[in-house]
């Protein structure tokens, strides 16, 4: 086992579920890409400490089942603002 991977597991475990970061978040704290998040907090995190996986996992759940509304509301302000802009 790679220790610098297993205690970079822990660590962006621990922030995502402090401060109910995003993958994306998390990548851009930690200067990591998004992949090698998903990788630490579903692969490695649950073999190294199971239950910090599981409150990672509804952190997650949460933030997925929201993307789509955040989504939406990033593509209204975005017309809205195009349609100021036009007047």
């Amino acid at each position: 086992m790679n220790t610098f991977s297993d205690s970079r597991a822990v660590e962006l475990g621990e922030y995502i579920v402090k401060n109910k970061a995003t993958v994306r978040a998390a990548a851009e704290v930690f200067g990591i890409s998004k992949s090698t998040v998903h990788t630490d907090v579903t692969g490695r995190l649950k073999k190294i400490d199971p239950s910090l996986f599981y409150s990672v996992r509804e952190v997650l759940d949460v933030n997925k089942a929201q993307r789509h509304i955040r989504g939406g509301l990033a593509t209204k302000e975005k017309y809205l603002k195009e349609k100021v802009h036009s007047k």
